[in-house]
Parts: structure tokens; C-alpha cells; sequence
């Protein structure tokens, strides 16, 4: 009743309309269509598009044909809905000005009509979004075009002329006009060579040529019949079905042998006439192009493959790398292939002449005179990959439970140093990877990181097996500035968590040492030295590496971060939490079986890294 008396309160509903989107794969389907099955038939055809909710803010609604539009059977993409239309090809563009529009507008009107009345879109709800698609074959005039062309030895022409001779395009010369059209003197078609792409304007080639045309045909012609022929070629296949075609005026002009008030000068950033300013180091500076170029890369998977992909939260995030061997090597290549500009390696150890061959940072000239600090070696060469990066190196030791420190090299004041410098590190970064050699020196950066809350993503290798793991992420008390996530206060009974492993969310997921009965001690001791290293399979640590980076990238991409709900290996077949997938706890591979599991394990309440007591103490700074 408010509606009706007025209400100005109220606002007429408006609806934005659909943006086609035509593929290039489309226009190449319909092309190898045309040539070798439609032929001259100009009969309908169904096709079939698809239009997707989740595009960023600024993009039209598109409806969208690739080249599977002719195959009615063919998926829709996920996440996408099916358009089911109609196309109508003709054979030539006199055919396709003189379809009538209005008619196929009102036929395919009442189909969708006629499925709201018989009930039919209540069974079948695409019936609603019915569409049709009006082309013309143009490859005639492209032909005719090129032959001109290489008939007058230039690359191309800037105008044209073109007539229909029943099925056949003819393209002439301007200075031919009178002889081309003959008995067409009522109708003149000009072509024009145009740079401009907008689907409603024209370019500024055609201003200067109707200024021609009213002086020299306006006494004959009325109007003119204007093709903006516009060529270009997208992944090798060549189009020109995005020109325009409009029909222009000719006011009658009297000849005046003065010239016309000019105009073009083009304006500044700012609006005025003045200088425009050409920043030309990104062109000149080889550091610019190649941060450019990595940009570009990473904006391709946005724009082609994952329009919902956040690259900012990927690119900002500053990592450290807490050991710089063959895992600390593999992961820091996949960082920088992400973009990922803030990359801090600590290790203690120097590059040995086994190195090289596994970790992919360093050389032989590394291992001379003693061999480089990994640390600082692996930030050198960061730089050098990629002079974008921020890298730096600490070469300094991580005090380890079983490794008494007036037993080593270290003094004790040297080992509080040591634990004050990588607190402050833990602090400064967003996510701590674990990538040491033995499993005693992870156990002070997961306690400092829980308790700072930090995301820990860990990957320990075995001879052909591996584990790539995310840190329960502990609900931080207070949300601050740092936190990856939304606040939540935790009680002992949510890191008891449940019995079942479904729906786990992050901060009940264990950590590295959640299946340790107690602190970890010297894994070393005893043993010689081919013992104490890690002997793996060559691409084993490569694998690890990268199914830990991608693993960091997932977590970062869910709306929850840390503490996204852990995906198991039952979650393969269900729809993915993330435009990237899946959001695993742990990845356990088994290369000997060339398969991997995706386990979740709860949060241990008495766990020697991250459980209540030990992390409270670390809040009081008593550990």
C-alpha cells in the first residue's frame, strides 16, 4: 500500500544488466564451425554460457561463452551457473542489418514466458536466463582487405571502401569511390583501420575523414555506413569480430578555403594542456622490470585461473626461515616465487662441499676457505635472484633441551643472546617456518611462536617419507595489530578438543611435539657423524619445500588464517574451503608409494611446546 500511495521512502528497484563476455576460444570454435560444418547454413544454433557471483567489486555481471558453448553436455565451470541461448549466425553483414531484432528479442522473450507459465522453470530454474546471440561472418572482408593491402604494397590501409556483391565482400581504394559504387550512389560503406577498442566511440582517425567526406560527398551522399575495422590477434588466433559498424550524417558544408578551428591537443594527468610527464624507470631500471615482471606472473593466475586470490596477503607476508639447508633453500624458491618480498634465513652452520648439489642457493666457490655462513650466503643470493627481495642472514645458534651450553662452543651469555634475538625475530615475522635438521632445535621457536601467536608451519623429512605441518594456531587473548586471525578466548577444555577428528578448527590442531610423552632430548648424542645427518631421497626436501610454501599460501588465503578448519584426506571430494583448495593439518608423503595422507591430530593438554602451562609461562616470561 506504501508503494502505491508514493512512499518516497521507498526506491524503485533497478537491476544491473548482463556484460557479454565472448572468449577468444569462442570465436575460434564458431570460425572452425563455420568452415567445416554450418557452411552457408544460417539455421539457430544452441550454445550454452555460464555467469559467476564472486567476481572482485568494479567488474560487470558478465555472461560468459568459451569454446565449449557449442557442447551442450559440456561441465559448467564450479561455482558457476548455466545461461542456455541461442545463436544466429548469417552468412553476411547486409543479412545480419537486416535480421529483425526485435522479433528474435520477442521470440526468445516468450520462450522464458512460456516456461513461467506451463511451470517448467519451476523444474528447470535456467530456463529463466535464456539469451541470444546475433553474429555475422566476416571473414570475407578480412580476406579482401589483406589482398588490397598486399595489392598496393603497404602493411595496411587507413581507409577504404566496401560493397557486397551478393555473397561476396569487395574492398576498393578511396580515390575509386565513384567507380566502385555505380548504381550503389544512393549508400556509400567506408572502412576504416581502427586503433581504438571502446564497443560505443569510434577513434580519432575517422574525425579527420568525415571532415573529407562532408566536403567532398555531402552534395551525393546523405550519410555514410562507417566499419571501425578493428584487427587483432589473442593466442595465435587472429579476430576481427569486435568491430563496430554505424551509420554517420553528413551535414551539407560549404566549401571555405579556410581552415577549420583545430583541436587535439592532448591533456595531462591533471586535465590541463600542459606537459605530460613520462616516468621511464620502470622501462630503464632492470630492477623494475623484473619486479614487474614477477607481478605480472602472479596477476595472470588472478585474472585466468583464480579471480579471488588475495596476492596482497601472500606478497606482504614476511616469513622466516629458521634453517638454511636443503629444506631452508627449496622453501625460500618457492617463497619468491609467490612474490613474497620479506625472507629471513637463521642457521649456524657453513656451506660444505656436499652442499651445492642439494640446496640450490649455494655453489662450489661457497664452500672454499672454510665455507660461507648458510645463513648469510642464502640471503646474498636471494638478492641476487631477485633484486626486489628484502633477505637478510643471522648466523647464530638456537639453544636446544639435551644440548647443555657450558658443554659446547656457546657461551651462556652468548646462548641469551642468542634466545633474546630470536624472540625478537619470531616477534617481527608473520610465519615461522621449521625446517632444521634435528628435531631438538624446533622445540624453542614452537614455544616462543605459540606464544606469540604465530603461524608455525614445520616440515621434517625422512628417508623417503615427510611431514609438512601447520601449528595450532592458540587464540590469542586480545586481538592486536600482528594476529593473522579473530580473537577467541581459549579454555583447557578446547585444547583437550574432542575424540572426533572432523571439523577441527585450528587453534585445537596439535603441534610438532604434541605426540612427545616428554621434552625432546639430544637426538645426536651417541651417534656418528653419517648418522647425524639427514639422508633423504634427492627430491624429497624439493617436494617438502613446496607442499610447505603452498600450504602457508592456503592458510593465508581462508578467511579464518590459523584457524581455518583442518581438511582430512575425506575432504578430497568436498568442496574446497579455499579458491586454492584444500587447508590441510599435516601432508605426510610417502614417496616409495608416491602418495600422501592428510591427517589431523588434536592439540596434546600437556604437550612440552604448546600447551596451556608452557605457553602462560612464556605470556610471564619465565620460560
Amino acid at each position: 500500500m506504501a508503494a502505491a500511495m508514493g512512499d518516497p521512502a521507498l526506491c524503485k528497484l533497478q537491476f544491473a544488466p548482463f556484460s557479454s563476455a565472448l572468449d577468444v576460444g569462442f570465436w575460434h570454435e564458431l570460425t572452425q564451425k563455420k568452415l567445416n560444418e554450418y557452411r552457408l547454413d544460417e539455421a539457430p544454433k544452441n550454445i550454452k554460457g555460464y555467469y559467476y557471483n564472486g567476481d572482485s567489486a568494479g567488474l560487470p555481471a558478465r555472461l560468459t561463452l568459451e569454446f565449449s558453448a557449442f557442447d551442450m553436455s559440456a561441465p559448467t565451470p564450479a561455482r558457476c551457473c548455466p545461461a542456455t541461448g541461442t545463436l544466429y549466425n548469417t552468412n553476411t553483414l547486409e543479412a545480419f542489418k537486416a535480421a529483425d531484432k526485435k522479433l528474435l528479442l520477442e521470440q526468445a522473450a516468450n520462450e522464458i514466458w512460456e516456461s513461467i507459465k506451463s511451470g517448467a522453470a519451476l523444474d528447470n530454474p535456467v530456463l529463466l536466463n535464456k539469451f541470444l546471440l546475433l553474429t555475422f561472418a566476416i571473414q570475407d572482408l578480412e580476406r579482401a582487405y589483406d589482398n588490397l593491402c598486399q595489392t598496393e604494397g603497404v602493411p595496411a590501409l587507413p581507409y577504404f571502401l566496401i560493397k557486397y556483391d551478393e555473397n561476396t565482400v569487395l574492398v576498393s581504394l578511396l580515390k575509386h569511390y565513384s567507380d566502385f559504387f555505380q548504381s550503389q550512389r544512393t549508400k556509400v560503406t567506408i572502412g576504416v583501420y581502427d586503433p581504438c577498442n571502446l564497443a560505443q566511440y569510434p577513434g580519432w582517425p575517422l574525425r579527420n575523414f568525415l571532415v573529407l567526406a562532408a566536403h567532398r560527398w555531402s552534395s551525393s551522399f546523405q550519410s555514410v555506413e562507417v566499419l571501425c575495422f578493428r584487427d587483432r590477434t589473442l593466442q595465435g588466433v587472429r579476430d576481427i569480430a569486435h568491430s563496430i559498424i554505424f551509420e554517420v550524417k553528413l551535414p551539407e558544408v560549404a566549401f571555405s578555403p579556410d581552415c577549420p578551428k583545430a583541436v587535439g591537443w592532448e591533456k595531462n594527468q591533471k586535465g590541463g594542456m600542459g606537459p605530460r610527464m613520462v616516468n621511464l624507470s620502470e622501462c630503464m631500471d632492470p630492477k623494475r622490470l623484473a619486479e614487474s615482471s614477477v607481478d605480472l606472473n602472479l596477476k595472470l593466475m588472478c585474472w585466468r585461473l583464480v579471480p579471488t586470490l588475495d596476492l596482497d596477503k601472500v606478497v606482504s607476508v614476511k616469513c622466516l626461515l629458521l634453517g638454511a639447508g636443503t629444506l631452508g633453500c627449496n622453501v625460500a624458491r618457492t617463497l619468491m616465487g609467490w612474490g613474497v618480498r620479506h625472507i629471513t634465513f637463521v642457521d649456524n652452520a657453513k656451506i660444505s662441499y656436499s652442499n651445492p648439489v642439494r640446496q640450490p642457493l649455494y655453489e662450489f666457490e661457497d664452500c672454499l676457505v672454510g665455507g660461507k655462513p648458510k645463513a648469510l650466503a642464502a640471503a646474498d643470493r636471494l638478492q641476487k635472484i631477485f633484486p626486489g627481495v628484502n633477505a637478510r642472514g643471522f648466523n647464530m645458534s638456537i639453544p636446544m633441551p639435551g644440548h647443555p651450553v657450558n658443554s659446547s662452543s656457546i657461551t651462556l651469555e652468548q646462548a641469551r643472546r642468542d634466545v633474546e634475538q630470536l624472540e625478537q625475530l619470531i616477534e617481527s615475522h608473520d610465519v615461522v617456518f621449521l625446517l632444521m635438521d634435528t628435531r631438538e632445535s624446533r622445540w624453542l621457536p614452537a614455544v616462543i611462536a605459540a606464544s606469540k601467536r604465530k603461524l608455525v608451519i614445520n616440515a621434517a623429512l625422512g628417508f623417503d617419507t615427510f611431514v609438512v605441518m601447520r601449528h595450532g594456531l592458540k587464540k590469542p587473548k586480545q586481538q592486536g595489530a600482528g594476529d593473522l586471525c579473530p580473537s577467541n578466548p581459549v579454555t583447557s577444555a578446547d585444547l583437550l578438543g574432542s575424540s572426533l577428528f572432523a571439523n577441527i578448527p585450528g587453534y585445537k590442531l596439535g603441534c610438532y611435539f604434541c605426540n612427545d610423552v616428554v621434552a625432546p632430548g639430544d637426538s645426536t648424542r651417541d651417534r656418528t657423524l653419517d648418522q647425524q645427518c639427514t639422508v633423504s631421497r634427492p627430491g624429497l626436501a624439493m617436494i617438502a619445500g613446496a607442499l610447505a610454501v603452498e600450504l602457508m599460501v592456503s592458510v593465508l588465503q581462508h578467511p579464518e588464517g590459523g584457524y581455518a578448519i583442518a581438511s582430512s584426506s575425506d575432504d578430497r571430494m568436498n568442496e574446497p574451503p579455499t579458491s586454492l583448495g584444500l587447508v590441510p593439518h599435516q601432508i605426510r608423503g610417502f614417496l616409495s608409494r608416491f602418495d600422501n595422507v592428510l591427517p589431523v591430530s588434536l592439540a596434546f593438554d600437556k604437550c612440552t611446546a604448546c600447551s596451556s602451562k608452557i605457553w602462560d609461562m612464556s605470556d610471564d616470561e619465565t620460560v
